[in-house]
């Protein structure tokens, strides 16, 4: 089985990469794969309400949304991190989740259905529960099972090394990292038994306005 972790800060090896690496090797040593997907530099737009996605079956804007989306339908489970901006998620980050959710889900894709996630977020000092906050949105919405650790999945530091020193926050993702194989086993069992998938019902759309 395979962990897709997406590093949505611009730079490629820094603060958040050395969270996600921990995870990384963490599920390694419990026999997964584990890829690092960089957002990387490049202008992202955010969406722009086109609908392509619809027709087209992937984002109507061609950038590194729709080669993550490529990666996504054969991911078993997903680890997002982002840095803090002003006590959110990163802008670039921001719009890569909301382009890739809302064209996997329009375009009918199932990419994250019943799929664990967990989101990692790194800050020097503060507005870390906030951007993880912003980020579990997305898996609920999208009935992603989450994965937590045994504190919420941050840690701090101005530059890589600091992270390397923020003991408790390394041990939090191998924690996650260990958590995360766990339910994936634990799901490859259920299904090994027979245990169906929830029923899919048909979407129900209410508008409040009347």
């Amino acid at each position: 089985m395979k962990i897709l972790l997406v590093n949505g800060s611009p730079h490629k090896k820094g603060c958040t990469y050395t969270a996600l690496e921990e995870i990384a090797k963490t599920l390694k040593t419990e026999g997964f794969k584990a890829e690092i997907f960089q957002v990387g530099t490049k202008p992202i737009s955010g969406c722009i309400a086109c609908k392509r996605c619809i027709k087209l079956g992937r984002c109507g804007i061609e950038d590194c949304v729709n080669d993550f989306l490529d990666k996504a339908k054969d991911a078993d489970g997903f680890v997002f991190g982002s840095p803090v901006h002003y006590a959110a998620a990163g802008g670039a980050m921001s719009s890569f989740m909301d382009r890739a959710f809302y064209a996997d889900a329009c375009a009918g894709r199932q990419s994250f259905h019943l799929k664990p996630a967990a989101a990692v977020v790194s800050a020097r000092r503060a507005g870390t529960t906030f951007a993880l906050d912003q980020l579990n949105k997305y898996f609920s919405i999208s009935q992603m099972p989450i994965i937590s650790s045994r504190y919420w999945n941050m840690v701090h530091g101005s530059k890589p090394e600091d992270v390397k020193q923020d003991l408790e926050g390394l041990q939090i993702m191998r924690v996650l990292g260990r958590n995360m194989a766990w339910f994936l086993k634990c799901k490859e069992a259920g299904i090994k038994a027979g245990i169906p998938f929830p029923e899919m019902e048909a979407k129900v759309f209410t508008n409040f306005v009347r």
